[in-house]
Formats: structure tokens, C-alpha cells, sequence
């Protein structure tokens, strides 16, 4: 059942080409940033002595200024609070060579075409998917803000092709959990900083929003209403991912995006 405070055009009523009428995602209602990178602690909780045992991924998503990075890194922190390992990783990542083409032109420093960038967006993701899979496997969880729904929405509100968009993705490793941060690009554009960017501007952000609503397929994804209070979006946010970890660590498979 979908809140009454959220967002208009997220109104799933009305079935979409890609939506079956039958879908009825979960919804939820009820800053000082770093990046958190733990190694094993000596006082985690000990996992199922299983080897199917790991790490849950999961994923942040939502329009540009929604809260995602504040509350991702708050995620990590409570996770890494309770004794688990856990790892917050950010897409695009800007550290490496390919991350700094991406950074270069999201600060509109360089020209890109659109088809290029998303398969640079693309690209930065698989650089981390071995990586990725080895930390889930060793049971560290990874919260990531940002993941390849990102890359496919915000092309597709380019008018690049969803198909397209979505077959350099094919393979990548699917996430435990998507949460999606509503909010409307007008009241997002309200909040500090925004405008920095190339694509925070509101009409494109109109367009991202309907793109989303095409990949919001699925059990993993739930909506959470971002225009609550903080602490209520963090306490909310908090008891959905401490359940995902638990099934992941009882020994939930890991499978590919899009493989299907």
C-alpha cells in the first residue's frame, strides 16, 4: 500500500509498458560524510559456520539531494556499531582513472557524449565487481549509494534507449535490497548545495523520477517517504537492512542483474 505523503508521479496505480498492473512494491513510511571501509573486526558477530554464510549488498537509491549518502553512511555506522562487517562504497567511484573522467564531466569541466558516459558510468562498476563479490563472499556487508538503477534512469531521462541502457549492466551482481529515497525534484532542489552539478536541475530530475518507475521491479526494492525527519528515515532504514544482513548471513544466494 503506497503512503499518501509521497511523491505524484510515483503513483504505481497506473500500470507502466515494463510494469506489470499486478506489482505492488513495499513502501515504508513510518552530516558529517565519510566513507567507511572496516576490515575484520576482532569483535564482530560470528556468522553461520555455513559457506553459503556472507555479506548482504545493499543499495541506496533516489533522486540527487534525496539524503542518500547521509543515510548510507549512518546505515554503515549502525551496522558497524552491532559488531558486523561492513563497507560503504559510493558509485561513481572517482578514485580510480575511469571515476575521474566520470568526475571531470559530472563538474563540468568536459564534454561527453551521452552514450558515452553511460558506458564510463558502466565501466566503474565493473571495475569493483570482483572486488564486490569477494567481500560479500567473506561475509563483510556493503552499503552502496548508488548502483546501476542510477546509470539506467538517468540516461533513459537523457532519451537514451532502456534496453540499451541496461545490457552493459547484465551481469553485475544484483542487490539484497534497493531503498529508494522519495522525494520530488522540487522539494529536493530546497536543500543545500544543489545545483553543483550537472544533472541537478529540476525539470531533468522530472525525468529521472519516471525512469525509475520502469526499474522498480521486484520484492528487493522498497520506497521509503525521504521527507520525514531524519532520525525516523534512519530508525526505519536501520530495522529493514539488519533483517536483509540476517538472511544473507543464513545463507541467501548471491545472483547477477538483469540475468534473466
Amino acid at each position: 500500500m503506497l503512503a499518501s505523503t509521497f511523491f505524484k508521479p510515483l503513483n504505481f496505480g497506473v500500470a507502466t509498458t515494463r510494469i506489470s498492473s499486478s506489482f505492488r512494491p513495499k513502501v515504508v513510511c513510518k552530516n558529517f560524510i565519510r566513507k567507511i571501509q572496516m576490515g575484520t573486526n576482532q569483535n564482530s558477530i560470528s556468522r553461520d559456520s555455513s559457506s553459503n554464510s556472507r555479506g548482504a549488498l545493499v543499495v541506496l537509491e533516489g533522486l540527487d539531494r534525496c539524503g542518500k549518502t547521509t543515510q548510507a553512511s549512518r546505515l554503515a555506522q549502525y551496522l558497524e556499531g552491532l559488531g558486523h562487517s561492513v563497507e560503504l562504497w559510493r558509485f561513481p567511484d572517482r578514485t580510480t582513472s575511469v571515476g575521474q573522467m566520470i568526475s571531470s564531466y559530472l563538474s563540468n569541466e568536459s564534454q561527453l557524449d551521452d552514450h558515452t558516459i553511460h558506458l564510463l558510468f558502466s565501466a566503474n562498476r565493473w571495475e569493483k565487481r570482483s572486488l564486490m563479490e569477494t567481500k560479500l563472499k567473506g561475509g563483510t556487508t556493503i552499503i552502496l549509494d548508488r548502483y546501476s538503477y542510477s546509470g539506467v534512469a538517468f540516461s533513459c531521462a537523457k532519451g537514451l534507449n532502456f534496453e540499451w541502457c541496461k545490457a552493459p549492466e547484465v551481469g553485475l551482481l544484483a542487490p539484497d535490497l534497493v531503498l529508494y529515497l522519495n522525494i520530488s525534484p522540487k522539494m529536493a532542489a530546497e536543500r543545500k548545495g544543489y545545483g553543483s552539478e550537472r544533472y541537478e536541475q529540476i525539470e531533468f530530475q522530472n525525468q529521472v523520477v519516471e525512469a525509475y518507475r520502469d526499474l522498480m521491479i521486484g520484492s528487493n526494492w522498497q520506497i521509503v517517504d525521504a521527507c520525514q525527519p531524519m532520525e525516523v528515515i534512519e530508525k526505519e532504514l536501520q530495522e529493514i537492512v539488519l533483517d536483509c544482513v540476517k538472511k544473507c548471513q543464513n545463507g541467501a544466494p548471491l545472483s547477477d542483474l538483469w540475468s534473466n
